[in-house]
């Protein structure tokens, strides 16, 4: 048997029937079958999600309503609607695929697939399963994080430096800071599970996270919270080894037609174990200063990017002076670039290397029993 995480920004699991045998890996509270109702946070996703040699799963992140009060869960296009391929009232499972051995018939179905929308289309990948009733904690709780509040937070000056925290299916509760806003960004897809046509997605406008334990494939879905107030403020959906890439939540909302389900401000905040805390939340960037990045940002961006080997171009704080703003731009690493100024219409760049954005198989742990393919 061998696992890798998929070409859809999940976890992918391929088992080998050569000997009939089957590893069983150690699973964690984000992993294992829960008793219903369930929480969010939790692996789960299409039961379709699965080719020949390969099942996928990711993260069902979060719960969500429309104007009516029907109530669903809210995960990544590539998660629930296999990569823009479900048909609607498929079948959404908890746990994921991955985390039973491939067998379908060891979860037990939460929701039906009911709306996405088409990548390349929104500048997001989301989409949403209505709940089975009685199958899904109705208050909206998440494992590790309990129930976040139904405002989102502002995604402005003060997101910048601000700590947020998710709870996912394969790194489950972990925290960090916001590094970047208004990123344009290229990811990476792949069409079926394990197996496809590759193909990329420029989005504009992105929440980064600059932190090599942040996330991992398989964490697809996650919603993220700010860890002060616990208000949704991203979907995470790509990352590389040391970035996590996220919607921002507004965009998500918009295009679903949805409202979070919970209190209009959480009760508690985030308690994030201190090895997960490394970085201290920081107050923001200026304002003013900020307007002239993202200014600046948005005049060369398309131009910086016509270069292959930048990813990302975005805001962020400058890490001399946290309260100035700086354009980042995100290189891929190992590859030759054109040459870079120092600033931009008076702006400082800083540089940020990285391997490709994708949405599967980043910062992917290896496994005893198992190989990276």
């Amino acid at each position: 048997m061998f696992g890798r995480i998929s070409s859809r920004g999940k976890f992918v699991l391929a088992l080998s029937l050569l000997f009939g045998i089957q590893v069983v890996l150690a699973q964690t509270a984000n992993q294992v079958k829960q008793n219903p109702p369930v929480k969010l946070g939790t692996s789960g996703g299409n039961v379709h999600d699965a080719s020949r040699a390969f099942c996928c799963s990711g993260t069902l992140g979060s719960l969500v309503a429309d104007t009516n009060g029907t109530q669903y869960i809210l995960s990544n296009n590539h998660v629930l609607a296999d990569t823009d391929t479900a048909t609607g009232g498929d079948a959404i499972s908890q746990p994921g695929l991955v985390d039973v051995g491939c067998n379908a018939s060891l979860t037990q179905t939460v929701a039906t697939f009911s709306k996405t929308v088409a990548l390349g289309t929104a500048n997001v990948d989301a989409a949403i399963a209505q709940v089975v009733a009685g199958e899904v904690d109705n208050t909206g709780a998440i494992l590790e994080i309990g129930n976040p509040a139904s405002t989102p937070a502002p995604l402005d000056s003060t997101a910048v430096g601000r700590g947020v925290a998710k709870s996912g299916r394969t790194t489950g509760l972990t925290c960090a800071t916001i590094a970047a806003i208004n990123t344009n960004v290229q990811v990476r897809y792949q069409r079926g599970c394990g197996k496809g046509r590759k193909f990329t997605i420029l989005y504009l406008n992105q929440v980064l996270i600059n932190s090599s334990s942040f996330s991992a494939g398989g964490d697809s879905g996650s919603l993220i919270v700010t860890s002060d107030t616990v208000q949704p403020i991203a979907l995470l959906f790509a990352g590389s080894s040391t970035t996590t890439v996220a919607n921002r939540i507004s965009d998500v909302t918009a295009a679903l037609g949805v409202t979070f389900v919970g209190p209009a401000s959480a009760t508690s905040t985030v308690t994030c174990p201190a090895a997960l805390a490394a970085t201290s939340p920081r107050a923001g960037v200026s304002p003013a200063s900020l307007a002239r990045a993202a200014a600046a940002k948005e005049w060369h961006a398309d131009r910086l990017m016509l270069d292959d080997a930048v990813l990302g171009v975005g805001v962020g704080a400058s890490s001399e002076d946290p309260s100035e703003a700086v354009v980042i731009i995100y290189l891929e690493q190992g590859r030759a670039h054109a040459p870079l100024p120092s600033d931009l219409d008076g702006v400082p760049i800083e540089i940020v290397r990285t391997d490709a954005f994708r949405a599967f198989g980043w910062n992917e742990p290896r496994q005893t029993g198992c190989k990276t393919k």
